[in-house]
């Protein structure tokens, strides 16, 4: 069984700092494509950022580029979210996503991230 389990999420103050991480399990060796995704109150879930394996090639949505980093430790099975001069409008649900080589598709549960003076 496939489980994505988040951490890191809180309370930060605007400039601030956090990093997520998302332990993956289960997947048994087969490459996998990460991703994080969030979603603000009354707002859809919109992309964040994303690294491919086996190439690391990122990409990163234009409201965060420049201040968030993703990466991924393939021998630990995790993926991080470094998220750097945080603003309010970055406060939502953080969840990580991965898509297997037979391209299918693991949410995690999410982790809080609330960014406020």
């Amino acid at each position: 069984q496939v489980q994505l389990v988040e951490s890191g999420g809180g309370l930060v103050q605007p400039g601030g700092s956090l990093r997520l991480s998302c332990v993956v399990s289960g997947l048994n060796g087969r490459s996998y494509a990460a991703a994080w995704y969030r979603q603000a109150p009354e707002k859809e879930r919109e992309f964040v950022a994303s690294v491919f394996n086996p190439n690391d090639r990122t990409n990163y949505a234009g409201s965060v580029k420049g201040r968030f980093t993703i990466s991924r430790d393939n021998a630990e099975n995790t993926v991080y979210l470094q998220m750097n001069s945080l603003q309010p409008e970055d406060t939502a649900v953080y969840y990580c996503h991965v898509q297997d080589s037979k391209e299918y598709d693991y949410w995690g549960q999410g982790t809080q991230v609330a960014v406020y003076s």
